[in-house]
């Protein structure tokens, strides 16, 4: 298949101008540079034991998640086999044991496949936060840590806002519209090896004679390659692929939402449970309820009710 299209890319973005010109579309972006000057990513450029022997110097002890795939996997976190679970091995230990694996791994010619996920920086690495600064988002959105070495997140998406910022190695990103998830071939919601949904498809080598709809999604497909320094805007429900492709790749991003919301999936699955069982025309008849309700209300769907009367 060809190249997806390119992502948007923009330099010197600033908060307001993220806010006007990229968030209030809800469509990705690259922003090149944005975090070139923080000190994790100089040290990454000299190299990635300086890096290395920071994050060792500043871990605070406490244990994150780790996943650990065997070689055989090609560095795809997926299901096992014969779906009877997940195809890597799960472990709770300090960063800088992590650390010290990348770095003996790096030496293998084909080497398991480790990565530490989502490890909350204040929790494993406290002097983190104050050292970087993310002018893009408030101050108290935390952000979350995530190192390893060659190793390809599925496709996935995310409720909440991201920026993902490349601190050290290499990422390759592949986005899909939200309007893609019926060519997607999404696996089980409350079974995921990412804890979110995720495509069952390889992008790098999709099988379309099992998943011929596939091909509809990669015409719709975006792409960008990210170096240290460089970060990504993803907005919620955006499909995304993730592959890391150095020996050692640190990642750090930051999820954030509008205060109050809830969790759009809970809603999703709550009400395919209430609904799936009904017969044709019913659905028929709830499709119509939720259409004017919630996804076209608006001022004129109370207009005609009391103010005080309106909820």
């Amino acid at each position: 298949m060809s190249e997806p299209a390119p992502i948007a890319e923009f330099t010197g973005v600033d908060r307001e101008r993220f806010e006007r010109e990229i968030a209030s579309l809800q469509q990705p972006a690259v922003l090149r540079g944005l975090v070139a000057q923080w000190p994790v990513v100089q040290l990454a450029q000299q190299s990635p034991e300086a890096l290395c022997s920071w994050l060792v110097q500043n871990d605070s002890g406490a244990d994150v998640d780790a996943l650990m795939l065997h070689p055989r996997e090609g560095g795809r976190i997926f299901y096992a086999a014969d779906w009877s679970g997940f195809n890597y091995l799960r472990n709770r230990l300090p960063l800088s044991r992590v650390v010290e694996q990348l770095l003996r791994y790096s030496h293998f010619d084909n080497p398991p496949a480790l990565a530490m996920q989502s490890a909350l920086a204040s929790d494993c690495v406290p002097a983190f936060t104050p050292l970087h600064a993310m002018p893009l988002v408030d101050a108290q959105v935390t952000p979350r840590l995530w190192l390893g070495n060659a190793i390809k997140t599925p496709t996935h998406f995310d409720e909440s806002s991201n920026i993902a910022c490349v601190a050290a190695g290499e990422r390759r990103f592949t986005l899909f519209p939200p309007d893609q998830v019926g060519n997607l071939y999404v696996g089980p919601f409350r079974h995921a090896p990412t804890g979110t949904p995720i495509s069952v498809v390889d992008p790098d080598a999709p099988d379309l004679q099992r998943h011929p709809r596939f091909a509809i999604a990669w015409q719709h497909a975006r792409h960008a390659v990210l170096r240290a320094g460089d970060a990504i805007y993803i907005p919620p429900l955006w499909w995304h692929h993730v592959a890391s492709r150095q020996p050692l790749n640190l990642l750090v991003n930051y999820w954030w939402q509008p205060p109050g919301v809830v969790s759009g999936v809970d809603a999703l699955m709550q009400a395919r449970a209430a609904l799936r069982h009904f017969a044709p025309a019913q659905r028929k008849a709830w499709q119509a309820m939720y259409a004017h309700w919630v996804f076209e209300a608006d001022d004129d769907s109370v207009a005609h009710i009391p103010p005080d009367w309106r909820d």
